[in-house]
């Protein structure tokens, strides 16, 4: 029989930017881990030996990340030693698959209370400094036409015929929307505020938001991607995409997510595991899906995520009353709205990763915690997290809340 999964609690550090002047550099990604483990413990008097498993999102896991840091902070955090942990990466969809696999092992009976989340520390850990073939191969990278992402994030926007005035716009909205929800206290529920080694308070808030952002500003902005496309990416995404004469540098750091760190983690469990340690269930996972797309374009793959989400919940796109898409790059979102035909009204509500940064592991369950906390807010029913990730990965996860 199926179990039903709930979401009883959700935590988040304040994303710190991703430098070594950023607020949370001087903090290792264990404490940023430990500092949530603690704190999902505390708020709901965990007793941690009933915990089945810890699932932990990092897209570069070496170095600091590295060595299983699931396992690693739960002794820092003086966890049961029963606990076992597990370290996994799915690029940028990391911390909603955390999530996702922690829902399957319930739902199939081999689990009752999980927590999963993700950690990156980007500044200590820069992304892409753990290698790998789909990087550093240059015989693989020209056999299947794998292009940097950012020039992916142009190409999307020059076959869709979105302007650069349009993706600054887009970005403009979302620092504004994330100014206001910040001023409004709209995180206070899930942000844990970091604490440097002698305990005094070094971040209680987003870092990268930018109140100050116009137009004017985003405009004078040089595109991000041209000289990388210029190295060979251009002729390979021309190649995919003969439609394209020539391919549109509209990205720029303006309007791409910010490079962060962060951890986020949210606990889960059957009806019955709530009920033994008598804490209140949140929402339902009412059904989660994973796709791929081609590995060109690359960051298409939230619409048949989304697609197979819904079907999966017998749903359709207006049931959804609030989205959370990740904005990896503005061309990412646009598409996903324009396809999907969502009124853009109903996403990302307090704004997004181009505002407040994109801490790769741990996005999805930031953006997790955001959705329900803003349907508890509004009073709504159905919300839909979703991220595009590397070489064509989507992902997509709808939640009830109760």
């Amino acid at each position: 029989m199926v179990k039903d999964v709930f979401i009883y609690d959700r935590v988040r550090t304040p994303r710190g930017k991703g430098k070594k002047t950023g607020a949370l550099y001087e903090r290792r990604p264990i404490d940023l881990l430990s500092t949530m483990l603690n704190a999902i413990k505390e708020r709901n008097h965990l007793n941690t030996s009933e915990v089945d498993d810890v699932i932990i999102g990092c897209v570069t896991p070496i170095d600091d990340q590295g060595y299983n840091i699931a396992k690693a902070s739960l002794l820092y955090a003086n966890w049961d030693d029963s606990v076992p942990g597990i370290q996994i990466n799915r690029y940028c969809a990391s911390g909603l698959e955390a999530v996702n696999m922690g829902v399957s092992k319930i739902m199939a009976g081999m689990a009752d209370l999980v927590v999963a989340g993700g950690v990156e520390s980007m500044s200590r850990v820069p992304m892409g400094s753990d290698g790998g073939a789909l990087l550093n191969d240059p015989e693989l990278i020209s056999e299947v036409s794998y292009i940097q992402q950012g020039v992916s994030a142009d190409l999307i926007a020059t076959l869709e015929g979105f302007t650069r005035e349009e993706l600054d716009a887009f970005a403009l909205n979302s620092h504004k929307k994330a100014t206001k929800a910040t001023e409004a206290n709209r995180f206070s529920q899930s942000l844990i505020p970091m604490l440097d080694c002698n305990g005094l308070e070094i971040l209680d808030k987003d870092e990268a938001i930018r109140p100050t952002t116009s137009m004017e500003s985003l405009g004078r902005l040089d595109p991000s991607f041209q000289t990388i496309g210029h190295q060979g990416f251009e002729t390979m995404a021309l190649l995919k995409y003969p439609v394209v004469e020539n391919l549109n540098y509209t990205h720029t750091a303006g309007n791409s997510s910010g490079i962060v760190d962060g951890a986020a983690l949210a606990l889960i469990g059957g009806i019955e595991i709530g009920e033994k340690l008598g804490v209140q269930p949140r929402a339902k996972v009412v059904s989660c899906a994973l796709v791929s797309t081609e590995p060109t374009i690359m960051l298409t793959g939230i619409t048949p995520a989304v697609q197979k989400a819904l079907k999966n919940a017998d749903l359709q796109v207006a049931d959804i009353d609030l989205w959370e898409i990740n904005e990896a790059f503005a061309s990412v979102v646009l598409k996903a709205i324009k396809d999907l035909g969502i009124d853009p009204a109903k996403v990302n509500v307090n704004g997004g990763a181009i505002a407040m940064g994109h801490p790769l592991g741990a996005t999805g369950t930031i953006l997790l915690g955001t959705l329900l906390d803003e349907l508890e807010h509004r009073q709504l029913r159905y919300g839909c997290v979703t991220l595009c990730a590397g070489a064509g990965i989507g992902i997509a996860t709808i939640i009830e809340r109760l």
